[in-house]
């Protein structure tokens, strides 16, 4: 196999939960010697809806192509062994909440006084300065901060906000850091020297919805301004969270027409999703459903009209009725045939077998030192000179501590006495 563009780049991930394992499984497939280093319990996600012990698929999926390194860093000994890794790392990743690092000695500050040119990215829930800098973050917490959670617009049985079903802020921040570290690596190339990377889950949640939060005044006279004054109304007057959703939804008109288009519709035996951004998708889609004379795409259409958008919405009941008439299949096959965005809704379950992942070669074979052979996820991105690869299974707690020390010049009974000391856990 190649070597990938990352190659003999080593890279300590000190992580948890999934920022930094996004990060960490992203460098590791472009060729970087990841080194996860791991308290003594394990990283709390192993035991996340695990079947066996410390081995949770969650886990696993994030953690692939790493090596497992369990050091105790609350005991000063610890500290030193990670110290005496530095010189021999070129990128440290690190997603504990803000101040921690510092006080464990792993800090930016303290480690680049160790190598000058380290590459340290650090992601926070607020960032790293104003008020809100050391409160304690997560996705779903960012979610609700930043407005994504209302963008979502779901509720649970009893009307309260609902979470978006994957951590995307967590996601998005490891793949911006992924992006990042590579420009960093970039530039220490040509120049040597290193630098501090920064993300948060705020600052990523904003990015991903920048038109909603971006302000224009124009567009926001016309729509934004009236929207948010009903919604404040709405709380105001003690409305439940699921109404104020509902005048949200109702203000939105002027995507009325558009989401005739570009949104799902119930079939005879589950769903279809359609994608139909330019008018000749749009055209397509009139004509499998028999519905030519829908005008919103005419020269004259204002999607701001009041009679505009209660003739998107009884069009909208059409095409739902219309939906109902036939399989999934037979819609998607038809809409296929014409060249519209369209998908049958499927499960995650079933993608492993797709054959058209399968064609595409997205699933890898890997065997797990505990729980043997398994198919992941592979890499996101595919390079032709220097190949993507899974590079090993998610390792098992501990299973290189000892392997990593010794190539990084600890001597066999230094690490078995860091072994039988505790503050170093071998499998």
């Amino acid at each position: 196999m190649a070597d990938g563009a990352l190659s003999g780049v080593r890279v300590l991930e000190f992580s948890q939960i999934v920022a930094a394992p996004v990060c960490g499984v992203n460098l590791s497939d472009f060729g970087a010697d990841v080194v996860k280093v791991e308290p003594i319990g394990g990283e709390q996600t192993r035991r996340t809806a695990a079947i066996v012990p410390n081995e949770g698929k969650g886990f696993q999926a994030l953690n692939r192509g790493k090596r497992s390194l369990v050091v105790d860093l609350h005991d000063p000994r610890g500290q030193d062994l990670i110290r005496r890794l530095v010189p021999q790392t070129d990128v440290v990743l690190i997603n504990y909440r803000l101040g921690v690092a510092d006080r464990l000695g792993l800090g930016y500050e303290h480690l680049r006084a160790i190598r000058p040119d380290l590459i340290y990215w650090q992601n926070t829930g607020f960032g790293e300065s104003g008020e809100d800098a050391r409160r304690a973050g997560s996705d779903i917490v960012a979610q609700a901060y930043s407005g994504l959670m209302v963008t979502d617009a779901k509720v649970d049985e009893d009307g309260a906000p609902d979470l978006i079903s994957i951590p995307i802020a967590d996601i998005v921040s490891g793949f911006a850091a992924a992006m990042g570290v590579g420009m960093a690596l970039f530039h220490r190339q040509r120049t040597g020297e290193g630098q501090y990377l920064s993300t948060s889950l705020l600052r990523t949640s904003l990015f991903i919805q920048a038109g909603a939060v971006m302000r224009e005044p124009v567009s926001d006279a016309i729509l934004r301004n009236p929207l948010l004054e009903a919604a404040e109304a709405a709380l105001a007057a003690g409305q439940p969270y699921d109404s104020m959703l509902e005048v949200r939804k109702s203000r939105q008109t002027a995507r009325a027409a558009f989401r005739l288009y570009y949104g799902g519709y119930r079939a005879r035996d589950g769903a279809v999703v359609l994608g139909a951004l330019t008018k000749a998708n749009r055209d397509g889609m009139r004509q499998v459903l028999g519905f030519p004379e829908e005008d919103s795409d005419s020269p004259d259409y204002d999607a701001l009209l009041p009679e505009s958008v209660e003739r998107a919405h009884e069009w909208k009941r059409r095409f739902r009725a219309r939906f109902l008439e036939r399989t999934a299949a037979e819609w998607v096959r038809d809409f296929d045939r014409v060249g519209v965005p369209a998908s049958a809704v499927r499960m995650p379950e079933v993608m492993a077998e797709d054959p058209q992942v399968a064609a595409e070669q997205i699933m890898w074979d890997a065997e797990h030192a505990i729980t043997g052979p398994q198919r992941v996820v592979g890499p996101a991105v595919l390079m032709s000179k220097t190949p993507t690869s899974v590079q090993r299974s998610a390792p098992a707690l501990g299973e290189h501590s000892a392997e990593v020390l010794v190539e990084s010049g600890f001597s066999a009974p230094e690490v078995s006495a860091l072994v039988e000391s505790g503050v170093v856990l071998q499998r």
